[in-house]
């Protein structure tokens, strides 16, 4: 292996994630192998990624969960569009979602040529109900999330 020569690059990391959310509370990227033939749309592939019917039934569980659960801290159920693609600027689409204990942001994003298609999630917390949802959530976000993305990317 030859060895690079420096350079004055910085490396960085833009996703629509961070123009909704640039500061996040929380944050994470979860990658996956695009299947040989598949589209490269981002939006087509964040709509089925986020499709409470493609879903692997246990996230659609824990989803069902946390909507009969929120009340009792005074989260208001989510509704049924909640994950809806709200933009799509090259290879990212986005799903924002503000709500009154957190906001949060996910970017679907496609790489047509490395054949890897991502979601990289921002979270911005609000108050003590976002934290302690959060305190639950953040454990088991990049499970639900690879998760998703393997039937996503099986099916």
């Amino acid at each position: 292996m030859t060895e690079q020569p420096m350079s004055n690059h910085v490396p960085c990391f833009h996703s629509l994630a961070f123009g909704e959310i640039p500061k996040p509370d929380y944050a994470d990227v979860c990658l996956a192998i695009l299947p040989e033939g598949a589209g490269t749309d981002p939006t087509e592939w964040a709509e089925r990624l986020f499709s409470l019917e493609s879903m692997p039934r246990w996230v659609a569980g824990a989803m069902g969960l946390r909507q009969a659960l929120v009340p009792l801290i005074g989260i208001p159920k989510a509704p049924r569009d909640t994950f809806k693609v709200t933009a799509q600027s090259g290879e990212e689409a986005l799903i924002f979602v503000r709500d009154k204990h957190l906001n949060f942001a996910a970017a679907v994003g496609v790489d047509p040529v490395s054949r890897l298609i991502r979601v990289t999630t921002a979270v911005e917390l609000k108050g003590w109900r976002g934290k302690l949802y959060f305190a639950v959530v953040r454990p088991v976000h990049p499970m639900v999330v690879n998760a998703m993305l393997k039937k996503a990317t099986r099916s």
